[in-house]
């Protein structure tokens, strides 16, 4: 009887050793080695059909026929629907809502008259009812399979051929021929290498639900982002009412493009105007509040950036942020002290973003910067939207889009913009007026 040959793979990033470790060389986490059994592999052998290279110019031109899901913000996000042929992989946390999304996209899809196949590697086909059931999602097109072995899925997906596929998880289904447990690096790439064959082959649209873990990334390797088409995140907090769908890569459309939904008994609801919504709570005279307007993607988002400064009552002053980064906030703090003179050493700071939405461009500087120092002064600010970046050196910095950021401010009632003079005058906009400052103390002078 041949030996059995084993190896270590670590979870989290898929680097191979020939003994057990505890601390993986590759990404540096500990305990992550688990062993598993080596699968032999035939060797290459030339197929009789050789496929022959073809000059570019000979290939002829052919244009996206996309496909909607049934769910305007789900279309805006993947780039104008789903591409035939496409693998999305859909992250986010347990419990955030996936498989509702799902679901509800399914269901969408069904009655435009397209065959859906749901593959439930979690929930039995009872459950999947009784949640479809609860959610007005029932169609007879859309059919449900409750199995693990991807092979006897793909088996039954020939067979039906669905336009849609969607398998929900790719760590809970494996194939037979692989030694490794259900959820490894083996399996994790094994299934979706085939689930993307199949695709491409059956022009298929496909989409597969991914776990996080507790980093906020997709478990498994992080060649499982490289191999699918597009990557779209589920993001919220479980105790609030509000999701986001962030895309992070697509290859059919642009990165970065968000969607806003609201949770509620009867499933996920569209937002159609985000900026709207996060404002709804805003109080122009509240010391240390004021609005940013943030770029995700090719949608302006109005957001209320919330300060608190305060005295500390211990030896090392606290520095939390919700919703931005406490590096940047850092940052900030330094530069109002060293460059204006304010005394924040030792105090308390705090930063949130309302709306449990993160946001990570620098165009949202000025406005948290202006927020801190009205905290600070316990003044409110006049009421407007502030936009730019702010450099160590306490200069406004030029941003991207400012028209169409201005235009959203103007959407939404607003009659003030103070934004960087560093670019070029920004084209008018009626009942908008446009103050231009050049550093952070022309900012304040401008603010109260």
């Amino acid at each position: 009887m041949p030996k059995v040959k084993t190896q270590y793979v670590c979870q989290s990033c898929g680097h191979v050793e020939v003994k057990w470790m505890g601390r993986c060389p590759g990404c540096g986490e500990w305990n992550t080695l688990v062993e598993e059994t080596v699968s032999p592999r035939g060797a290459f052998s030339p197929s009789k059909a050789r496929v022959v290279p073809r000059p570019i110019l000979s290939i002829p031109a052919q244009s996206e026929n996309r496909l909607s899901t049934g769910i305007s913000e789900c279309d805006f996000v993947l780039g104008g629907g789903v591409v035939p042929g496409s693998l999305v992989l859909i992250g986010g946390d347990p419990g955030i809502g996936k498989s509702t999304l799902l679901l509800q996209v399914s269901h969408a899809m069904a009655q435009s008259g397209h065959r859906v196949l749901y593959v439930s590697g979690e929930e039995s086909a009872a459950q999947i009812r009784l949640r479809a059931e609860r959610l007005g999602t029932v169609h007879s097109e859309l059919f449900v399979l409750a199995e693990t072995d991807l092979d006897a899925a793909l088996e039954a997906a020939l067979e039906l051929k669905p336009r849609f596929l969607i398998v929900d998880s790719i760590q809970t289904v494996f194939r037979p021929g692989l030694a490794s447990a259900p959820g490894s690096v083996a399996q994790v790439r094994e299934c979706t290498g085939l689930l993307l064959r199949v695709a491409k082959a059956e022009n298929m649209a496909t989409f597969i639900v991914g776990h996080v873990t507790k980093d906020g990334v997709i478990a498994g390797p992080r060649m499982l982002e490289h191999m699918v088409d597009a990557v779209l995140y589920f993001e919220g907090d479980r105790h609030h009412m509000y999701r986001v769908l962030r895309a992070v890569k697509n290859r059919f459309g642009s990165t970065h493009e968000l969607a806003v939904f609201e949770m509620r008994d009867d499933g996920l609801r569209e937002i159609a105007n985000p900026s709207e919504l996060f404002l709804s709570e805003h109080r122009d005279m509240a010391p240390g509040s004021a609005v940013v307007c943030a770029m995700e993607g090719r949608r302006p988002l109005l957001l209320e950036v919330q300060a608190l400064v305060a005295a500390t009552s211990f030896g090392t002053p606290r520095r939390m942020t919700t919703g931005a980064d406490v590096q940047r906030m850092n940052m900030l703090l330094a530069v109002l002290e060293r460059r204006l003179g304010m005394q924040l050493g030792s105090c308390d700071a705090y930063v949130n973003i309302a709306g449990g939405v993160r946001v990570e461009e620098p165009a949202a500087d000025l406005g948290i910067a202006l927020a801190l120092v009205a905290s600070h002064r316990d003044r409110p600010l006049r009421p407007g939207v502030y936009i730019g970046e702010v450099g160590l050196t306490a200069e406004v910095r030029a941003v991207t889009r400012l028209s169409e950021r201005i235009r959203e401010a103007r959407k939404l009632g607003f009659q003030r913009c103070i934004v960087p003079a560093s670019q070029s005058a920004p084209e008018a906009v009626p009942d908008m007026e446009i103050v231009q400052v050049r550093s952070v103390q022309d900012a304040i002078d401008q603010a109260f």
